[in-house]
């Protein structure tokens, strides 16, 4: 009986072998397949198709920062409408302007988490279809006995803020993974820049409206400026036409390659989309295809603790989030008062006794001017700047040279602000200032914020980073709000904003700290910057 057992054990432990070699080999094949994949797409030449990604993931961000500051032009003219002084008060201001920020940070959140749980094509598109319905209904808002309509107009701009959050994380990690190594830099800076055009089309836009309207404005009735509320619809409304021109593409963009391959685990599929895109530019995929599933790192709940519990990736979360809110802080803070810095330090204000809808039309006319300055004159050329040297000084030099920059361009717009603005020469010297503190942030660490949390993390976590240090963010940008709307004031209207200045100088200084947390990431694979090993990924074939 012994003698029986054993020949049976025996000839079952050869039987196995064979069967065990053809695992380790398919395995090996798939990882080597898997690591052949990946270097089509990072040695790949820039085509048609990296432009097609740029332009769609673009657009969302041109939509997104129109958006985002219209409400810096509109926001004047709700004063005008709906209350008695002429302006908004301290409340309601910031209630118009601090509701995207939060919207934001939970789209952020929520967004990046799905797009590493469910895929980033399934999710690609519901942010837009979220901004488009959010901007229309904000265009279209009214007002009855017990509805306000400043607070329906905050409670739509809060759901488009949570569309445009999930615009982050999405558009970030598409354009990174579906980029060659030598050019991801400069593909996603150029994705990000339409931000500045976004901002440059919103007061573009204004103008020609307060333009356009000029004889209707003057002759309103002063208590009622009808034509002005039109104005205000409009220049919301139409931030829809970008984002509906851009919904199709998003919602037929292929999977990224790096998805397909590390959580969905399906290496042939991937192989199969990299040759596709690379030669035709586009993808198929086979509903009767048998999928041949892998066994390589998987996302839970235990690998996340486990992975960011390990210094050099909580450093590296850390440096991100940190180094975006503290950017943040001072982005939003001039982004969304411009009009009230421009306005407070005397630019283009009207002169005193015109009559009240001359003066209206005067004080539109003169904001929407003072915007397209500020964009054209550092904003736009700041994110083109970046573009040139991203591939080849590096993201890092670039962040710490913007915070270095900005803090020694808010000190002396803070601490210089009473001789800067007592003088009609000093006040243009402050613009020229305020423009070259815009120039720096884009030149700087509003772009490489933007750029390193979409390539510094594993394909399983990234879009997850990604969301977290863009949500710490605007974290930032919501802080500066209520900062900005508590403070200004102290002292008299508007009397606080030197030190605010001089506050935005502190972070910025503190931003070179976390900046010195960050590797550089310029010319390295995503693989390569994850810090996994790559050879053996792939353990094996997983059982379906």
């Amino acid at each position: 009986m012994a003698t029986t057992s054993y020949a049976h054990d025996k000839v079952s432990s050869h039987s196995s072998e064979p069967q065990l070699e053809k695992t380790h080999d398919a395995a090996y094949e798939l990882d080597e397949r898997r690591r052949a994949a990946l270097a089509e797409i990072d040695d790949a030449t820039f085509s048609w198709f990296h432009v097609k990604v740029s332009m769609v993931a673009g657009v969302g961000f041109f939509t997104d920062a129109y958006d985002i500051f219209a409400i810096n032009i509109a926001s004047t003219m709700l004063g005008y409408l709906y209350t008695k002084s002429g302006k908004l008060n301290t409340n309601q201001d910031l209630g118009v302007k601090v509701a995207t920020p939060i919207g934001n940070l939970f789209g952020q959140l929520i967004f990046g988490w799905l797009a590493d749980v469910v895929g980033r094509k399934r999710m690609y598109g519901i942010e837009l279809m979220i901004i488009i319905v959010a901007t229309f209904g904000q265009a279209v808002a009214g007002e009855a006995r017990g509805v306000n309509i400043l607070a329906v107009i905050i409670t739509w701009r809060f759901i488009m803020g949570v569309g445009i959050g999930g615009d982050y994380p999405l558009s970030a990690v598409i354009s990174s993974e579906f980029a060659a190594t030598k050019s991801r830099g400069r593909l996603m800076t150029a994705v990000f820049a339409n931000q500045g055009w976004g901002q440059f089309a919103a007061a573009l836009v204004a103008f020609i409206l307060v333009a356009a309207f000029k004889d209707s404005i003057l002759h309103d009735n002063p208590t009622e400026l009808r034509h002005v509320d039109f104005i205000w619809r409009l220049l919301i409304g139409l931030g829809c036409v970008p984002g509906a021109v851009a919904l199709y593409f998003r919602l037929t963009i292929p999977e990224t390659p790096r998805f397909t391959m590390d959580v969905e685990r399906n290496v042939v599929q991937a192989a199969q989309d990299v040759d596709n895109f690379l030669t035709t530019g586009t993808y198929h995929v086979d509903p009767d295809a048998v999928i041949q599933r892998v066994q390589a790192p998987k996302a839970t709940k235990r690998d996340f603790i486990k992975y960011f519990s390990k210094w050099e990736n909580a450093k590296l979360l850390i440096g991100t989030s940190y180094s975006w809110f503290a950017l943040d802080i001072a982005f939003y803070g001039l982004g969304l008062n411009s009009s009230i810095i421009l306005q407070t330090i005397g630019f283009g204000s009207p002169s005193a006794g015109l009559p009240k809808t001359e003066s209206v039309y005067v004080n539109l006319k003169n904001i929407c001017v003072g915007n397209m300055i500020l964009s054209a004159a550092g904003l736009i050329p700041g994110y083109w700047a970046t573009f040139l040297f991203i591939d080849s000084w590096g993201r890092k030099p670039i962040q710490l040279m913007g915070f270095i920059m900005l803090t020694i361009l808010f000190v002396i717009m803070g601490f210089g602000y009473d001789k800067l603005t007592a003088t009609k020469s000093g006040t243009n010297a402050f613009v020229f200032l305020y423009c070259l503190a815009d120039f720096f942030q884009n030149f700087g660490p509003n772009t490489t914020t933007f750029i390193i949390p979409g390539e510094a993390f594993p394909t399983r976590y990234r879009s997850t980073g990604h969301g977290i240090s863009a949500a710490t963010g605007k974290l930032g940008a919501v802080v500066a709000q209520v900062g900005f709307s508590r403070l200004e004031n102290i002292g008299g209207p508007d009397k606080f904003v030197q030190h605010l200045l001089e506050i935005f100088a502190f972070f910025m200084l503190t931003g070179i700290g976390s900046t010195l947390l960050l590797p550089e990431t310029k010319q390295k694979s995503l693989e390569d910057i994850s810090g996994e090993k790559q050879e053996g990924f792939i353990q094996g074939v997983a059982t379906v």
